[in-house]
């Protein structure tokens, strides 16, 4: 007799009963797994916000961070939700997370340039960069950006609590380019290239004449004019470098260089360095 289609008579081959026990098993698998997974769950703003306080002040950033952005998402319209994604920068920021920290600051002053803390997010943008600026060895990128977002809070801002000590960090940062040029500089005028020696030390003159690097890089430019022979510059940039730090020990050094060549410190209305210290006394 031949079997009829679709059933089968074959040794261990499941029948009906044994499909049905094992859909049964499978479904159970499957809802046990389900159960497994963390419930979403909506809660009051208030409670959010004050756990991620909490977070907070226990010194716990991550989750801090977790917890402000959670209100934000689940309470997008609220009035702590703008609040809630300054302070998730901030816990970043806390974190030495800058690249976050920025990433969120920069959201929030796009969303919200009217905000009443757009003046405090500029400031926390600029010291995440400020934080990470590297000694004079390194690449000055960081510097630079730190430069420039601490002169927007300054700009923006100027009667802010927050300009003071933007003002500060700005001449800080100043120093600190100038004397990456310095170190740069010197190098130059170790390997004999003295023309770009001076074009490093003339930055330094002319951008940052007002940060600690000054003296030296006006007795450096009398060094790398003397060796190239350009007397006349030598003694210009000595003259102004004895008129401006007359007692100073980098002073001395040029005196007795130009001294012991016969020649002397000397104005010059042609020379560039007497008309940009012109323009700035």
């Amino acid at each position: 007799m031949t079997p009829r289609k679709g059933v089968s008579h074959g040794k261990g081959a499941p029948g009906f009963g044994a499909k049905l026990l094992l859909a049964g098993f499978l479904a159970l698998a499957i809802s046990a797994c389900a159960s497994d997974e963390p419930k979403y769950v909506e809660l009051p703003v208030e409670d959010l916000y004050n756990s991620a306080m909490d977070s907070l002040f226990a010194a716990d950033y991550v989750e801090a961070a977790r917890l402000f952005d959670e209100v934000e998402r689940q309470h997008p319209y609220s009035v702590w939700a703008s609040k809630a994604q300054v302070m998730a920068a901030y816990a970043f920021y806390q974190n030495n997370k800058y690249d976050d920290a920025i990433n969120a600051l920069d959201r929030f002053i796009q969303l919200h340039p009217g905000n009443r803390d757009i003046a405090y997010a500029h400031y926390l943008r600029a010291i995440s960069y400020y934080e990470q600026i590297s000694d004079v060895g390194r690449d000055q990128k960081m510097t630079r950006m730190a430069l420039e977002t601490l002169q927007e809070v300054v700009r923006r801002f100027p009667e802010s609590r927050y300009a003071r000590d933007a003002t500060l960090k700005i001449d800080l940062a100043r120093d600190h380019i100038a004397g990456k040029h310095m170190e740069i500089g010197r190098f130059y005028q170790a390997k004999g290239e003295h023309l770009a020696a001076i074009n490093r030390f003339r930055a330094v003159i002319q951008n940052y004449q007002t940060t600690t690097h000054a003296p030296e890089a006006l007795h450096r430019l009398v060094e790398s004019y003397l060796a190239i022979g350009v007397t006349d510059e030598a003694q210009a940039t000595a003259a102004v470098l004895g008129f401006n730090y007359p007692g100073s020990d980098w002073y001395l050094d040029s005196y007795a260089l130009l001294t012991g060549k016969d020649l002397r410190p000397e104005g010059s209305k042609d020379s560039w360095i007497a008309r940009i210290w012109k323009s700035i006394t």
